[in-house]
């Protein structure tokens, strides 16, 4: 293990990366493969040999027997089946080999992963293809290195069946758009135009002996039962706060296997919520940062083992503290060096900010309904709106000054907003600060932080594949639309026509800037007189899916196909299905066979003492409160038992899927919430020596 001593040193010692590819690939295999990874140019396929054998050599070397494909099905996790570089010659030889087929083609068992109707059972056939623009790994799995190859996975019909594949089509897609309307503005010299992403992900750490003692955190990731602490964050002392030695520990060695196989992890901290911490990783393209993340998560869950802790990226693994999200820090670059959402000194003259500007929020406003599906899962209906998360709502933050600005081009006015200055804090031995053109805006979903927008509805243990393959897709269809437009225009008349694109799309789509509180009940009501929708659960955000506009633009750009949308929506709607039939099961299992004996246990001894009381002459009214409360407590658990048995019943008898979620959202959710309240009742009153499972207080305050 490397710690920060020389940690530098190792940093992507495990990645075949351009400085590996470089010193060992014959100088026309190098060229040919980077033409690709780097301009988006069609892979020649008569290098798979070469470079495949290159690998094989090179990740031997490093101790690897096994090479897998690495892909990312609509699970929302990663899949791989690993195979061994050895190949039998018979008469007990053999030999290692590597081929370029292997390299670029995999054949996984399509029928086992979810389809939504794209594969039947008897349908196994699929496919995972080489991502030669991801860079391959190798995973120390604590007893050998694995080769890791990053692969899309499709089926026999060739119909995408994960993450990656869409997300690839939309960077497609975002960058030819972009290139045109970079045309018009006069740029003769990029080429390419990347999405880039700098995920920032949230998380809780609990001690491995709790949680092993929790079958709601076993099984569903989350307590699905506990009364709160006595302390939680009210005294806002968690926040940045100094990181405890063995929290540190942790992060040190997380650090140190992120960078060997090429994460940039950079910054970790206390989160506000007690036990919850953040990483954040920099910017990269998006595909890369895709696969990055999904590495982070993993890499979070198997060190903390390590440390006889458990990670949770649940959305909402404790209730009444902040849950936890992944900040999805978006922007677009150029392979000329700009940043195209950078506003520069003036940004009320920079035309090609304002463009890119006012097409992100034309895009955001026009779509926000499948912008909002994209984050919508079982977990994150716990955190939307829950005063730690943004609303259900999609509002973009701007702040003041690009707010001015745009107030006043709307009028025709292109002019300066007033000026930022400095921090001065009248103490000679400080520094004086240059202000930011923007404050942040830690309430609002998609806020604009200076040269990039964060979207902040985002889950933290989804794949942050879909909402960027959204956030790609809309964008690139305001894009077109704004080329088409300026790309009529006469020469002469092309100042005048920007600026009557941009006056046009400020007016129409203003009503998604909003600077204030998102939390606040008169943004909620604001929200709705501008019409902006509010759409709570996952399975009615996931009819955006299905609607006709998606269908429309995402079948365009050739990003997913109605089949594709279809089976999507039918995917998620089934997993929101099968995660809250999961909690519920898990409740009804942990109320039957640990609250109720629990709680009867000591309802039984408080019935003992107030008998021997009684029969002493002794008057007690406490202890008869006590017994009173336990046994309308204990007779409460049967009956909302009773109700979350019935009403789960009935909703794992619904025969569609989308049905099927509703009955789960509509009738087992609130059945379950009763139970909850029941059983947290009893948690404050029963003696701690009968109740049968770690608090609150000891997994927040004790991990």
């Amino acid at each position: 293990m490397h710690h920060c001593e020389n940690a530098l040193f190792s940093f992507g010692e495990n990645v075949f990366n351009d400085k590996v590819m470089q010193e060992r690939l014959p100088g026309a295999a190098y060229k040919k493969l980077m033409a690709t990874i780097n301009e988006g140019e069609a892979l020649d396929e008569t290098i798979a040999d070469v470079v495949a054998n290159t690998m094989k050599d090179w990740a031997m070397e490093k101790g690897a027997t096994h090479f897998t494909h690495w892909f990312q099905p609509l699970t929302g996790i990663t899949a791989e089946k690993h195979e061994a570089f050895l190949k039998p010659l018979g008469f007990g030889k053999a030999i290692f080999e590597f081929s370029g087929k292997e390299l670029k083609q995999g054949e996984p068992d399509a029928s086992s992963f979810p389809s939504g109707g794209l594969r039947a059972t008897f349908e196994a056939r699929g496919y995972t293809a080489w991502d030669c623009t991801s860079p391959a790994f190798l995973r120390d799995d604590g007893d050998g290195m694995t080769l890791c190859i990053p692969t899309a996975f499709y089926s026999y019909t060739g119909e995408a069946l994960d993450k990656k594949t869409p997300l690839l089509r939309s960077m497609q897609a975002i960058s030819a758009q972009a290139l045109r309307v970079l045309k018009i503005l006069g740029n003769t010299t990029a080429t390419r135009v990347v999405a880039t992403v700098g995920p920032e992900q949230e998380y809780f750490l609990v001690d491995r002996d709790y949680y092993e003692q929790r079958l709601d955190l076993i099984l569903s990731g989350r307590t699905l039962f506990g009364a709160p602490p006595p302390k939680g964050q009210e005294l806002e002392d968690q926040y940045f706060g100094s990181i405890r030695d063995r929290i540190n520990s942790y992060m040190r060695d997380v650090d140190g296997e992120l960078w060997k196989i090429g994460v940039s992890a950079r910054t970790k901290h206390n989160e506000v919520a007690p036990a919850q911490y953040e990483i954040a990783v920099i910017y990269e393209t998006t595909n890369i940062a895709t696969d990055h993340n999904q590495l982070v998560m993993d890499t979070l869950k198997r060190v903390a083992l390590r440390h006889d802790l458990v990670c949770l990226l649940h959305e909402k693994p404790f209730a009444g503290i902040n849950g936890s999200g992944k900040h999805n820090n978006w922007s677009l670059s150029s392979n000329d060096g700009q940043n195209l959402l950078e506003p520069g000194q003036t940004p009320h003259d920079n035309l090609q900010f304002l463009i890119f500007l006012m097409a992100v929020l034309a895009a955001v406003d026009r779509y926000a309904s499948v912008l909002r599906a994209s984050a919508a899962s079982a977990g994150n209906d716990h955190r939307l709106g829950a005063n730690e998360a943004p609303p259900a709502i999609i509002s973009a933050f701007l702040g003041d000054q690009l707010t001015e600005i745009l107030t006043g081009i709307e009028k025709g006015v292109f002019k300066p907003a007033k000026g930022i200055g400095e921090l001065n804090m009248n103490v000679s031995t400080l520094p004086k600060l240059p202000k930011d053109s923007t404050d942040r805006n830690r309430t609002s979903p998609f806020a604009f932080t200076g040269n990039k927008f964060e979207f902040r509805m985002v889950a933290s243990n989804q794949s942050v594949a879909g909402p960027n393959v959204v956030l790609n897709t809309i964008v690139a269809t305001t894009l077109d639309e704004i080329a088409t437009e300026l790309e009529k225009a006469d020469a002469k008349k092309l100042p005048k026509a920007i600026e009557d694109v941009l006056v046009r799309l400020i007016k129409k789509h203003k009503r998604i800037i909003f600077n204030g509180n998102n939390y606040s009940e008169a943004w909620l009501k604001e929200a709705e007189k501008r019409g902006l929708p509010n759409v709570k659960t996952t399975p009615e955000a996931l009819q955006a899916y299905i609607a006709k506009e998606t269908f429309r633009i995402f079948e365009k750009f050739s990003v997913l196909s109605r089949k594709e949308l279809e089976s999507r929506y039918e995917i998620y709607q089934e997993v929101y299905a099968k995660h809250v039939n999961i909690e519920s099961q898990t409740m009804l299992q942990m109320a039957n066979k640990q609250y109720i004996p629990a709680v009867s246990s000591f309802l039984q001894e408080q019935v003992v003492l107030l008998d021997s009381l009684q029969a002493a002459g002794l008057k007690n009214p406490g202890v008869k409160g006590i017994v009173d409360k336990l046994n309308n407590g204990l007779k409460a658990i049967y009956d909302k038992t009773a109700k979350l048995e019935k009403a789960t019943l009935l909703a794992q008898a619904v025969e569609h899927a989308d049905k099927r979620a509703l009955a789960f959202m509509g009738k087992v959710v609130p059945a379950m919430n009763e139970l909850r309240v029941a059983v947290d009742a009893m948690e404050n009153i029963t003696s701690s020596d009968y109740w049968p499972v770690p608090s609150y207080a000891e997994m927040l305050f004790l991990s």
